[in-house]
């Protein structure tokens, strides 16, 4: 890591990651007051720069800036110079021009925000970037996890199922699970698994009712058709078939099992809707603390000497 960005788990590390997440804790304890707002951030000004729609993701971060009493821009390329031709680069030296401490980019291409940390002097948080990675998504979720498990994750095991070819989610999430010692498993069919899984800390299986039985996370990941480019599954009914969260399976995981995804759901597919919904699942929990791993991860690159390490 740089010392300015937060452009991938790699740039943490096990110690950096613990840093984010016991500061995560403390604002945490920040966004259940009855005004959840500190002046940390006072003065600085976070960018929102999103070439992909997610609306959850955008308000996550801006919610978290603006809690630390940032001010905010959200850049929407539809309505910008960009529908002109505009290049990246240019955009961003723009923005910069204007007066600004960080930028929060996600881009549709693998790469992009360490490009964009290259052309300004602002700090850059990668909101994800292609099939790449999103490691404030894979921080959020150790925060939660470290919640229900405690601090040490050492052992635990995690079934990530579904569309990992695709998901930056899994990249991101895979190292940092490693990192902290739990066990994890891919699940899902060959031609949703990535072409190569060197130096991947994981392993695989093609068969989630196997896999039940023993996980004590279960981790949906969602079918992004967006991103496929060939049809990689027969029809999204087999799918739900063989790797679908359903009721059923549900009830043959452990009793203490948690099951999460990173949304949006696509109910009736990965997951049924009383699963979502049932005492296992932490989705929701997961978005609330999303807002206070991202207050961590600003505050750590705007107000405590410029580093998240």
């Amino acid at each position: 890591m740089s010392g300015r960005h937060l452009l991938s788990v790699d740039d943490l590390g096990r110690e950096g990651i613990l840093e984010v997440l016991d500061l995560a804790e403390s604002f945490l304890e920040v966004t259940r007051r009855e005004i959840p707002k500190v002046p940390a951030l006072r003065g600085k000004t976070v960018v929102s720069l999103f070439y992909e729609e997610s609306t959850r993701t955008r308000l996550s971060f801006e919610t978290a800036a603006k809690r630390l009493s940032a001010d905010t821009m959200s850049f929407t390329v539809g309505s910008s110079s960009v529908a002109k031709g505009e290049s990246l680069r240019d955009t961003v030296q723009t923005i910069e021009a204007m007066g600004i401490d960080a930028v929060v980019v996600r881009h549709a291409s693998a790469g992009a925000p360490h490009r964009v940390a290259s052309w300004i002097h602002a700090s850059v948080v990668n909101a994800g970037d292609g099939c790449h990675e999103h490691p404030t998504q894979a921080l959020l979720d150790l925060h939660t996890l470290r919640h229900h498990r405690g601090p040490d994750l050492h052992g635990l095991r995690v079934a990530v199922v579904g569309d990992v070819r695709h998901s930056r989610v899994a990249r991101s999430g895979v190292k940092a699970l490693a990192a902290l010692g739990a066990e994890v498993v891919l699940v899902g069919p060959p031609t949703l698994m990535p072409e190569s899984l060197e130096g991947w800390p994981v392993t695989v299986s093609h068969e989630l009712d196997t896999v039940l039985p023993d996980a004590d996370v279960l981790y949906l990941l969602r079918i992004q058709r967006e991103r496929q480019s060939e049809a990689l599954l027969p029809s999204l009914r087999e799918y739900t078939a063989r790797y679908g969260l359903d009721a059923a399976r549900a009830a043959r995981l452990r009793p203490d099992a948690l099951v999460m995804h990173p949304g949006p759901m696509n109910r009736g597919v990965e997951i049924a809707a009383e699963v979502a919904d049932g005492p296992a699942s932490v989705v929701t929990e997961q978005v609330t603390n999303g807002v206070a791993v991202r207050m961590a991860v600003l505050y750590s690159l705007l107000g405590s000497g410029g580093t998240v390490a």
